[in-house]
């Protein structure tokens, strides 16, 4: 598994008898799992442009003590972040964002169904956050954002939005349901594509966030995570 981590915040202590660096553990480790969303790097955008080094670095200037790990992996979907959920489990972080959808909805060319239905969709995300609350973390489920107006069609000549409401419509359930903390980017950007917006340019191809959108995801995410946050040490 690639991961980027985005920083160690705490206090560096040098002991004035062996001089041992010890560094401190930061009071909150937060792990942002998804797919090129999440992970963010790719022509047009750097990686300190992606929202999770956006989100280490508001949390930072506001003085909370925090690490973001960036475990985004192109592509992915539910089922696939299931299989590898032990390992993100292993980095011991207090929250884990977790945002699907957009790879799970698609319909490929040449295929009539999305790649994984809703229903298997739904019951991924609920094992996600049972998995994760199992193991003491945090799980903040995020909707991903709508597609640009102008994205080409998917496999069956549709507007991919099509699909992907059907998506967000129950990540909004299971957050509901199992009472998790919600981000809901999909909503953020349908209301400011319908004041006017024109959301295709917060993106690279109509899917993938510019480091505007970026931007956006991050103005979104930061209040949610401020009140799940422990007080610091």
């Amino acid at each position: 598994m690639r991961r980027v981590m985005l920083g160690l915040t705490g206090l560096v202590v040098l002991s004035l008898l062996g001089g041992t660096v010890i560094a401190a553990e930061p009071t909150a480790r937060i792990v942002t799992l998804g797919d090129s969303i999440t992970k963010g790097v790719r022509t047009g955008v750097k990686q300190q442009e992606t929202f999770a080094a956006l989100l280490q670095a508001v949390l930072q200037e506001q003085g909370r003590d925090v690490e973001v790990t960036n475990v985004g992996i192109g592509g992915e979907r539910t089922d696939q972040a299931l299989k590898r959920l032990d390992k993100i489990i292993a980095l011991k972080p207090g929250i884990v964002t977790v945002m699907y959808g957009t790879n799970d909805s698609y319909v490929d060319k040449g295929k009539t169904q999305s790649r994984i239905t809703v229903d298997e969709y739904r019951e991924n995300l609920m094992q996600i956050v049972k998995r994760l609350r199992k193991a003491g973390i945090q799980p903040v489920l995020m909707t991903e954002p709508r597609w640009g107006k102008t994205a080409g069609p998917n496999g069956v000549g549709e507007h991919p939005n099509l699909r992907l409401e059907k998506y967000v419509a129950a990540c909004r359930k299971v957050a509901k349901k199992m009472e998790v903390p919600l981000v809901d980017h999909f909503q953020i950007w349908t209301d400011a594509e319908t004041a006017g917006t024109t959301i295709g340019d917060w993106t690279t191809d109509q899917c993938h966030p510019n480091p505007e959108g970026h931007r956006h995801l991050n103005q979104a995410i930061v209040p949610v995570i401020l009140t799940t946050l422990p007080a610091d040490k």
